[in-house]
Protein backbone atom coordinates (compact mmCIF):
# COMPACT_ATOMS: atom_id res chain seq x y z
CA UNK A 1 0.00 0.00 0.00
CA UNK A 2 3.02 2.46 0.86
CA UNK A 3 3.93 4.25 -2.11
CA UNK A 4 7.87 5.80 -1.52
CA UNK A 5 7.51 7.81 -4.71
CA UNK A 6 4.86 9.82 -3.11
CA UNK A 7 6.94 12.08 -1.43
CA UNK A 8 9.05 12.87 -4.38
CA UNK A 9 6.62 13.42 -6.64
CA UNK A 10 4.70 15.75 -4.00
CA UNK A 11 7.35 17.99 -3.06
CA UNK A 12 8.86 17.71 -6.47
CA UNK A 13 5.76 18.79 -8.05
CA UNK A 14 4.26 21.04 -5.69
CA UNK A 15 6.28 23.84 -6.30
CA UNK A 16 5.76 23.70 -10.04
CA UNK A 17 1.59 23.66 -8.63
CA UNK A 18 2.61 26.20 -5.94
CA UNK A 19 3.53 28.43 -8.52
CA UNK A 20 0.71 28.32 -10.85
CA UNK A 21 -1.62 28.64 -7.34
CA UNK A 22 0.36 31.81 -6.02
CA UNK A 23 -0.30 33.60 -9.69
CA UNK A 24 -4.18 32.61 -8.74
CA UNK A 25 -4.42 33.62 -5.42
CA UNK A 26 -1.91 36.74 -5.78
CA UNK A 27 1.63 36.76 -4.03
CA UNK A 28 0.66 40.65 -2.89
CA UNK A 29 -2.62 39.78 -1.03
CA UNK A 30 -2.62 40.82 1.94
CA UNK A 31 -2.37 38.54 4.99
CA UNK A 32 -5.46 37.65 6.07
CA UNK A 33 -7.04 37.54 9.97
CA UNK A 34 -8.68 35.61 12.08
CA UNK A 35 -9.13 32.86 9.56
CA UNK A 36 -5.83 30.30 10.18
CA UNK A 37 -5.96 27.66 13.16
CA UNK A 38 -3.39 25.51 14.42
CA UNK A 39 -3.13 23.04 16.79
CA UNK A 40 -1.37 19.37 17.27
CA UNK A 41 -2.14 15.55 18.13
CA UNK A 42 0.10 13.20 19.84
CA UNK A 43 0.05 9.61 20.33
CA UNK A 44 -2.52 8.93 17.63
CA UNK A 45 -3.31 5.36 17.15
CA UNK A 46 -0.81 4.09 20.00
CA UNK A 47 -1.52 0.76 21.78
CA UNK A 48 -3.84 1.76 25.07
CA UNK A 49 -4.11 5.31 24.06
CA UNK A 50 -8.03 7.12 24.10
CA UNK A 51 -8.76 8.97 20.63
CA UNK A 52 -8.22 12.68 20.15
CA UNK A 53 -10.90 14.72 18.75
CA UNK A 54 -11.11 18.17 17.34
CA UNK A 55 -14.62 20.37 17.88
CA UNK A 56 -15.13 23.27 15.33
CA UNK A 57 -17.50 26.32 15.77
CA UNK A 58 -18.88 28.65 13.48
CA UNK A 59 -19.35 31.38 16.01
CA UNK A 60 -21.89 33.33 13.04
CA UNK A 61 -19.83 36.29 12.26
CA UNK A 62 -20.64 35.31 8.41
CA UNK A 63 -24.67 34.27 8.98
CA UNK A 64 -24.79 31.19 7.04
CA UNK A 65 -22.61 27.95 6.09
CA UNK A 66 -18.68 28.38 6.08
CA UNK A 67 -16.42 25.98 5.02
CA UNK A 68 -13.69 24.41 7.43
CA UNK A 69 -10.71 23.87 5.12
CA UNK A 70 -8.42 21.02 6.90
CA UNK A 71 -4.96 20.16 6.24
CA UNK A 72 -3.05 17.23 8.62
CA UNK A 73 0.61 17.19 8.46
CA UNK A 74 2.39 14.08 9.93
CA UNK A 75 5.43 15.02 12.08
CA UNK A 76 7.83 14.61 9.15
CA UNK A 77 6.29 18.06 7.69
CA UNK A 78 4.28 16.14 4.92
CA UNK A 79 1.04 16.79 4.10
CA UNK A 80 -1.16 13.46 5.35
CA UNK A 81 -4.51 14.29 5.10
CA UNK A 82 -7.07 17.31 4.40
CA UNK A 83 -10.92 17.65 3.61
CA UNK A 84 -13.31 20.76 3.68
CA UNK A 85 -16.18 20.48 5.66
CA UNK A 86 -19.27 22.62 6.09
CA UNK A 87 -19.98 24.63 8.92
CA UNK A 88 -22.88 25.63 9.73
CA UNK A 89 -23.94 28.68 11.94
CA UNK A 90 -23.76 27.93 15.81
CA UNK A 91 -23.30 24.53 15.34
CA UNK A 92 -20.38 22.60 16.73
CA UNK A 93 -19.30 19.29 14.65
CA UNK A 94 -16.72 16.86 16.64
CA UNK A 95 -14.11 15.28 14.45
CA UNK A 96 -12.10 11.89 15.42
CA UNK A 97 -8.33 12.08 15.12
CA UNK A 98 -7.85 8.61 14.91
CA UNK A 99 -10.85 8.01 12.61
CA UNK A 100 -11.82 11.66 10.43
CA UNK A 101 -8.37 13.13 10.26
CA UNK A 102 -5.34 10.79 10.90
CA UNK A 103 -6.34 7.63 9.95
CA UNK A 104 -4.22 4.91 8.25
CA UNK A 105 -7.51 4.20 6.09
CA UNK A 106 -7.33 7.89 4.97
CA UNK A 107 -4.11 8.49 4.86
CA UNK A 108 -1.59 9.23 1.89
CA UNK A 109 0.82 6.45 2.29
CA UNK A 110 -1.82 4.09 4.25
CA UNK A 111 0.52 3.78 7.50
CA UNK A 112 -0.29 5.27 10.81
CA UNK A 113 0.27 9.23 12.01
CA UNK A 114 1.33 9.30 15.09
CA UNK A 115 1.55 12.67 15.85
CA UNK A 116 1.44 16.29 13.54
CA UNK A 117 -0.32 19.46 12.96
CA UNK A 118 -3.79 20.38 12.29
CA UNK A 119 -4.52 23.44 10.19
CA UNK A 120 -7.81 24.46 9.02
CA UNK A 121 -8.49 27.36 7.15
CA UNK A 122 -11.76 29.15 6.89
CA UNK A 123 -13.61 29.74 3.63
CA UNK A 124 -16.77 30.69 2.08
CA UNK A 125 -19.17 27.99 1.38
CA UNK A 126 -20.01 28.22 -2.30
CA UNK A 127 -21.95 25.23 -2.75
CA UNK A 128 -18.97 22.73 -1.88
CA UNK A 129 -15.58 22.77 0.34
CA UNK A 130 -13.10 22.06 -1.85
CA UNK A 131 -10.16 23.11 0.17
CA UNK A 132 -7.89 22.95 -3.68
CA UNK A 133 -9.89 25.99 -5.10
CA UNK A 134 -8.09 29.11 -5.08
CA UNK A 135 -10.78 30.37 -2.20
CA UNK A 136 -10.09 33.65 -0.46
CA UNK A 137 -9.91 33.34 3.29
CA UNK A 138 -13.26 34.83 5.78
CA UNK A 139 -13.57 34.58 9.54
CA UNK A 140 -13.81 33.07 11.95
CA UNK A 141 -14.45 29.36 13.30
CA UNK A 142 -13.49 28.67 16.26
CA UNK A 143 -11.97 24.66 16.90
CA UNK A 144 -10.62 23.48 20.08
CA UNK A 145 -8.63 19.78 20.19
CA UNK A 146 -7.51 17.29 22.72
CA UNK A 147 -4.41 15.83 23.36
CA UNK A 148 -2.98 12.73 24.31
CA UNK A 149 0.01 13.37 26.31
CA UNK A 150 2.48 10.63 26.84
CA UNK A 151 1.91 7.56 29.55
CA UNK A 152 1.69 8.44 33.27
CA UNK A 153 1.60 5.40 35.12
CA UNK A 154 0.29 3.45 32.68
CA UNK A 155 -2.21 6.07 31.82
CA UNK A 156 -2.67 8.62 29.24
CA UNK A 157 -3.22 12.31 30.23
CA UNK A 158 -6.09 14.04 28.30
CA UNK A 159 -5.58 17.88 27.75
CA UNK A 160 -8.12 20.56 25.97
CA UNK A 161 -6.40 23.39 24.28
CA UNK A 162 -8.35 26.25 21.64
CA UNK A 163 -6.42 26.36 18.47
CA UNK A 164 -4.15 29.26 18.18
CA UNK A 165 -4.83 31.82 15.71
CA UNK A 166 -1.62 32.88 13.04
CA UNK A 167 -1.49 34.71 10.75
CA UNK A 168 -1.92 33.34 7.04
CA UNK A 169 -0.01 34.93 4.35
CA UNK A 170 -0.42 33.94 0.73
CA UNK A 171 2.26 31.79 0.16
CA UNK A 172 1.33 29.54 2.61
CA UNK A 173 -2.43 29.68 1.58
CA UNK A 174 -1.23 28.56 -1.87
CA UNK A 175 0.93 26.27 -0.58
CA UNK A 176 -1.62 24.66 1.25
CA UNK A 177 -3.40 24.42 -1.55
CA UNK A 178 -1.34 22.92 -3.84
CA UNK A 179 -0.26 20.03 -1.60
CA UNK A 180 -3.66 19.37 -1.32
CA UNK A 181 -4.76 19.75 -5.27
CA UNK A 182 -1.59 16.96 -5.52
CA UNK A 183 -2.88 14.18 -2.97
CA UNK A 184 -6.22 14.09 -4.71
CA UNK A 185 -4.33 13.70 -8.25
CA UNK A 186 -1.67 11.29 -6.98
CA UNK A 187 -3.59 9.76 -4.10
CA UNK A 188 -6.04 7.23 -5.38
CA UNK A 189 -8.47 7.85 -2.93
CA UNK A 190 -5.82 8.42 -0.54
CA UNK A 191 -5.25 11.68 2.18
CA UNK A 192 -8.93 12.58 2.00
CA UNK A 193 -9.59 13.10 5.66
CA UNK A 194 -13.41 12.58 6.73
CA UNK A 195 -15.99 15.24 7.87
CA UNK A 196 -16.89 15.26 11.72
CA UNK A 197 -20.94 14.81 12.60
CA UNK A 198 -22.77 17.28 14.73
CA UNK A 199 -24.03 15.57 18.23
CA UNK A 200 -27.84 16.82 18.60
Amino acid sequence: MVRPLFSFQVQAASTLILLLLGAAVGVNVAAAQDVYKVNYFSNNTVPGAPDATVRIDNPGLTYGNVCAMIYVFAADQQMAECCGCVQSHNNLTTYSVATNLASPAFTLTGQFTPSGVIKIVSAPFTGICDPTSSYKPIGNLRAWGTHIQNPVGGKFPITETEFSDSTLGATELANLQAQCSFINILGSGFGICQCGSVVY
